[in-house]
């Protein structure tokens, strides 16, 4: 059985080889993303192709995925707004992803952003190097008492109140869906607008769907504190990037820490040091002083780059073989 993974780096080989000893699976990596342009080079007798983020599986791909004869779509990532659901219905070929893999490991790097934001530790690493001891532009606010306010609070969003809440912060929660534990954590459950209203600081934890798409634009961004920090360790989808840049501009947003872009599939998880990069809104961003971007990090631990090997090829099995699927993983 024959997997071929698409926007593949040298971890992923690494992570999903050595899971497979357990599988003997036949993999093949390539490097380039899925996508129109190389679709129809993927070759008859291919069983499962494996994607991630930024690959695009619209209607037009899944059709030559199905033409040559591809049973299963593997994200092996949480999100799923970049696949075309309604087609792979159509056209009779199954979608899984991973539905958890080590909370924790967003979470973490979400207060880590926020952390390095508030205290400034980055800038301060690059004035000591150049011997500069000054403390003047490094002042921070306490954690401690602050009001966060999260926006999703499935296991990520959990993994990062309970976080929140040992830095003896108020927590406010905004989900659809509200989780009971995370209730008995001590959170307090509001409707979104007076979520924002209430917080010092935002973070993003929920996927992207139509209905969220901008979530945070200029509306919200007028209901919230002025001089509020936000963090998005989500999906880029979730922020107008040109509506927060003028917040920023106006000091609306004190701060934003970003692991996510709305247009990163033509950036991250590419070395453009020797580019020019014709994107004006992600160079406006990094010029800001008060902005933090990482290049969708988030998930890259060894912990969860373990879990997301072994649940990816258990259920890619599982689905082929018709045993014992695990529906949480499944979407279609």
């Amino acid at each position: 059985m024959k997997i071929v993974f698409f926007s593949a780096k040298p971890y992923d080989r690494d992570f999903f080889e050595s899971c497979n000893e357990h599988y003997d699976f036949e993999l093949e990596f390539w490097e380039t993303h899925l996508g129109p342009h190389i679709a129809d080079a993927i070759k008859p007798g291919t069983d499962a192709v494996c994607v991630f983020v930024n690959d695009k599986l619209t209607a037009e791909v899944i059709a030559v995925l199905a033409e040559k004869g591809v049973k299963i779509i593997a994200l092996r990532c949480a999100g799923f707004n970049n696949v075309d659901l309604e087609a792979a219905k159509q056209y009779g070929i199954r979608v899984c992803r991973v539905p958890a893999y080590s909370p924790q490991a967003v979470a973490e790097h979400a207060v880590a952003m926020l952390l390095t934001l508030n205290r400034k530790t980055h800038k301060a690493y690059n004035r000591i190097r150049e011997q500069n001891f000054s403390l003047s532009g490094l002042m921070g606010f306490n954690l401690f008492g602050k009001t966060v306010g999260v926006i999703g609070t499935g296991k990520i969003g959990a993994a990062f109140c309970k976080i929140m809440l040992g830095f003896g912060c108020k927590v406010l929660a905004y989900d659809p869906f509200e989780n009971e534990q995370v209730r008995n954590f001590g959170v307090k459950y509001l409707p979104f607008h007076e979520v924002i209203k209430d917080a010092d600081i935002v973070s993003l934890h929920c996927p992207l769907t139509p209905d969220n798409h901008h979530l945070i634009s200029a509306a919200s961004l007028s209901s919230m504190k002025k001089g509020v920090t936000l963090i998005n360790t989500s999906r880029g989808g979730l922020i107008h990037t040109r509506e927060v840049i003028d917040a920023l501009k106006t000091g609306q947003v004190a701060a934003l820490g970003i692991d996510v872009y709305e247009q990163e599939e033509k950036l991250f998880f590419k070395d453009l040091s020797t580019s020019i990069i014709g994107d004006d809104d992600i160079q406006r961003l990094i010029s800001f002083p008060n902005v933090l971007v990482t290049g969708h990090q988030a998930f890259f631990t060894q912990e969860a780059l373990t879990e997301i090997a072994e649940s990816t090829l258990a259920t890619v099995k599982a689905l082929l073989t018709g045993d014992g699927v695990d529906e949480a993983a499944v979407l279609v």
